[in-house]
């Protein structure tokens, strides 16, 4: 019988967005709620996987953990863009991948940032925990009011432009920058287009919109945390890997800077990371575009690709010329 894994399921929500029904009386489908260890441990418990459906970049999918996966016919990801995984390759081995359109709820990510930023700014993790653990404001840092700061956004995209008229509606002073940004559609967001350098030596709190890519792997560096100002806030519910993690925990760590945090490095976050116990950290746990709205819209993708491939049709595949290799 077909074997389907649907990964990442790491709220357990998969069930309830979608009806398996009838990809379940095709198919065993097997939920994986919890991430792998390491590729070793994908390989072993994915070795007898027909059809895998994965969340996005949550887990990576490298050529050196499909070549271990003699039986994978169909793999399937959430979002257009599959930057995450090597389409040559998969096309060279048969291997058809298909996506989901849509995002379900554009604004999501920008509206946690945010929370992030509103909750950075007045302690609010730390107030709720001292008030559950029977304090009221004893020991709680003296929050700062946003109005009339400055907001720094890297990336003035699509996400970019929603943190932009938060900012706005706020009333604080917006500047931006990324490497293709423009003065002119700097201004047509109210923002004032700087330096990197100039926006971080100026902003009172700095908010991530970049894509992960090679050229923005380690864009914020420890010299460029050294030039945020004492205190500021340093948003990023883009993606782990753009701000170099060694150098942001020892900027929190030495109380320069506090960190608002929806992505990491490694994630799931490990247990035993050192962020956890840094008390001027807010945290959430890759939330950003993982609303109700966008469950609505993958999950439902994701079987209807399945049930497809498995009549021999693929609907939304990427590289349709992979059947021709089978």
């Amino acid at each position: 019988m077909t074997k389907v894994a649907v990964l990442d399921d790491w709220q357990g929500v998969a069930r309830e967005f979608a009806d398996w029904s009838k990809l379940q009386a095709r198919a065993e489908v097997v939920f994986f709620a919890k991430a792998f260890a390491n590729e070793d441990d994908a390989a072993a418990q994915l070795a007898d996987f027909d059809i895998v459906l994965s969340m996005r970049e949550r887990m990576p999918v490298p050529p050196s953990l499909i070549n271990r996966l003699p039986k994978l016919r169909m793999l399937g990801i959430t979002g257009r863009r599959v930057v995450s995984l090597d389409i040559p390759d998969c096309t060279a081995q048969g291997i058809v991948v298909c996506n989901t359109v849509g995002g379900g709820a554009e604004a999501a990510t920008a509206e946690l940032a945010l929370g992030l930023l509103i909750a950075a700014a007045r302690a609010i993790p730390a107030g709720d925990a001292g008030i559950r653990a029977g304090r009221f404001q004893e020991g709680l840092p003296v929050g700062i009011s946003l109005e009339g700061k400055t907001l720094g956004l890297i990336g003035l995209g699509r996400l970019g432009g929603h943190m932009a008229r938060y900012g706005r509606a706020l009333n604080m002073t917006l500047l931006a920058w990324s490497q293709n940004l423009t003065a002119q559609n700097a201004r047509a967001a109210g923002a004032e287009l700087v330096s990197k350098e100039d926006l971080l030596s100026r902003s009172d709190a700095v908010s991530i919109h970049l894509v992960l890519s090679p050229r923005t792997r380690g864009l914020i560096g420890e010299a460029d945390l050294a030039r945020m100002k004492p205190g500021a806030i340093l948003v990023n519910t883009s993606r782990g890997p753009i701000v170099d993690e060694t150098a942001l925990i020892g900027a929190v760590e030495a109380g320069r800077i506090i960190a608002a945090l929806d992505v990491f490095d490694r994630e799931p976050l490990p247990p035993d990371h050192r962020l956890r116990r840094v008390p001027n950290v807010v945290m959430t746990p890759h939330l950003g575009y993982g609303v109700r709205e966008t469950w609505q819209n993958f999950y439902p993708q994701m079987a209807e690709n399945a049930l497809a491939f498995l009549d021999g049709k693929p609907t939304r595949a990427v590289n349709p010329e992979a059947l021709d290799r089978r």
